[in-house]
């Protein structure tokens, strides 16, 4: 029997395909549109996602159920003495406390990490895990490995419009329009708790964009020498301008991108660019 299997969901980026070809179990996580339910990267693509989201569909995100959680687990538990399941940072999804929950029928079996992770940095952490897991740690040392590297990943985000925003609650309505009859565009990051949170403002879209590699440029720990990776909801030309800048100010050599998924997009709308590395703080 083997030892770990390391499980998450496709907020990581990471589809059930792709997965499968690491070795990685990914639970694809739910979007409702216009009442009916899909599954990120199994009946839906990301571009068909954000068409329906500028076209204006109901769109709403849930976590996975919790059956379909616990059939993953037992399954696994059948070939594996343990599991490690690394879910969305639990600031930003009910799922990670939901898991957690779950996981104390299991008498240890099961470890939830929340490293406060989202998209590229929790993609990371599931590299990280299939590492340990390699070197014989079983799944309560990855656990503690991976919650004491929270704090190595730096996150900053930005958004085109604010009405996703708002239609989440993260903006009022009084500053949803002020700041888009200012073209004001705010500057966000994932901090210790895992929330996001505002840190600064930017007024236009290319000032927004520089905001990104500004704050990167204050906390980076030896920039050019890491793989800085770019999300963006539909704006890979945009995304592709922050990639330029990053290599022209800090001589990184590798920059690579991908899309933000559903459950983030949802949130934050199309033109979402979200910029990851390594740094002194979140």
């Amino acid at each position: 029997m083997a030892d770990v299997a390391i499980v998450t969901d496709s907020n990581s980026g990471i589809s059930v395909e792709e997965g499968r070809a690491m070795g990685v179990t990914v639970i694809p996580m739910p979007v409702h549109i216009n009442g009916k339910i899909f599954y990120e990267g199994l009946d839906i693509t990301q571009k068909e996602f954000y068409d329906r989201l500028i076209e204006g569909a109901d769109v709403a995100t849930s976590q996975p159920a919790p059956g379909d959680l616990l059939d993953v687990w037992n399954r696994l538990l059948g070939q594996h003495r343990e599991i490690v399941y690394i879910p969305m940072s639990a600031g930003l999804s009910a799922s990670c406390a939901t898991a957690q929950v779950l996981a104390e029928d299991f008498e240890g079996r099961v470890q939830v990490v929340d490293n406060r992770r989202i998209s590229v940095t929790q993609r990371h952490s599931v590299l990280d895990a299939l590492a340990l897991a390699r070197q014989g740690l079983d799944a309560a040392e990855t656990k503690r490995i991976l919650e004491e590297q929270a704090m190595d990943a730096c996150i900053y985000i930005t958004v085109d419009t604010l009405k996703y925003l708002r239609k989440g609650g993260r903006v009022t309505g009084v500053e949803a329009v002020a700041g888009t009859m200012l073209n004001i565009k705010p500057v966000m990051h994932v901090d210790d708790e895992g929330h996001l949170t505002k840190v600064g403002t930017a007024r236009g879209r290319n000032a927004s964009l520089k905001a990104l590699v500004d704050h990167m440029a204050e906390t980076a720990i030896d920039p050019a020498g890491q793989t800085v990776f770019i999300s963006h909801g539909d704006c890979e030309e945009d995304a592709n301008k922050v990639a330029e800048d990053v290599k022209r100010r800090f001589g990184v050599q590798t920059v690579v991108l991908n899309n933000v998924g559903p459950v983030i997009g949802a949130h934050s709308g199309p033109g979402t660019v979200a910029l990851f590395f390594l740094g002194r703080h979140r």
